[in-house]
């Protein structure tokens, strides 16, 4: 397959060809593609990345995914935004991309991206996302935990919360404390979303009504959060709620950004511009199923 994804990448111009690589087994084909400068390579675990690290010719062609189960599409599309994110890939871009399941170490699905159009026939979209985030590696980090969450849940109960990063002070305006702010007094350093130690202590606190707003350097203002400012119904696809109403709302009025975890179906919705940007689903019970047979 992956020399199939070369003969296309060269056959349209792909300036990018992004490969989940911890399901490679084979170090020659590894090596194969840390030769390749369009190669950038995906790792869903601490160890894979730290072993595709130290191969030679990978420099900084690594994109550390989360570790949860997406479909496949999804798979992509976490991909994409974080390459983006970091800045090894651009809106321009045209990509060819592999993906698989570790279950069975192989890859199989391949997929032609168009960055630009392509996140347009994704959601809504594509609407200045990247230069809404002042520091990606601090949307990165909120992006991961919000899959993680929306994965594992809490004590095996689902999980649907609200994250708002970035233009804190307008959002604070637009927006009131619904329960006493569990943050408050807390120093900055132990409220800030990069410090691992916080994990479950934000897993705790989104289990409360309300919004999550977070500075654009990762430093947790307040949970517990009421946003004013609501989309109307009709501007979003059907079957979304109050809580993507109110991501849509706040993220129209700021330069915010808002994730969304829906408690009733586990997907994860990124808003940007007042519309959805990415939507992320969950591997489904069909879709496991299958993999095994």
């Amino acid at each position: 397959m992956i020399s199939h994804a070369r003969e296309i990448a060269d056959e349209i111009g792909a300036t990018v060809i992004l490969v989940y690589a911890d399901v490679i087994r084979s170090r020659k084909i590894l090596e194969s593609l840390t030769g390749d400068e369009r190669c950038i390579l995906a790792a869903r675990t601490d160890e894979a990345a730290h072993d595709l690290s130290e191969m030679e010719g990978v420099g900084g062609r690594l994109v550390r995914v989360p570790s949860v189960e997406l479909s496949t599409l999804s798979q992509i599309k976490v991909a994409v935004i974080l390459a983006l994110s970091s800045g090894l890939i651009h809106s321009e871009d045209r990509l060819v991309c592999l993906s698989g399941s570790r279950r069975h170490g192989m890859l199989d699905s391949l997929r032609v991206v168009d960055v630009g159009r392509e996140f347009e026939i994704f959601s809504a979209g594509s609407q200045g996302i990247t230069k809404r985030m002042r520091y990606p590696h601090v949307f990165d980090r909120l992006l991961t935990l919000t899959l993680e969450f929306a994965d594992e849940g809490k004590e095996g109960r689902p999980i649907g919360t609200i994250f708002v990063l970035g233009e804190h002070e307008k959002v604070m305006e637009l927006s009131a404390q619904m329960v006493l702010n569990p943050f408050n007094g807390v120093p900055e350093g132990d409220r800030n979303l990069l410090n691992p130690s916080l994990k479950e202590t934000i897993r705790e606190f989104a289990t409360i009504d309300g919004a999550f707003v977070i500075r654009d350097d990762g430093v947790i203002l307040s949970a517990g959060r009421h946003l004013k400012a609501s989309a109307e119904e009709a501007n979003l696809p059907q079957g979304l709620g109050a809580r993507h109403r109110a991501a849509a709302g706040i993220t129209a009025l700021t330069d915010a950004i808002a994730i969304v975890i829906s408690q009733s179906t586990g997907e994860v919705r990124v808003f940007s511009g007042g519309k959805i940007f990415l939507e992320i689903e969950k591997e489904t019970r069909e879709r496991k199923y299958k993999a095994r047979e």
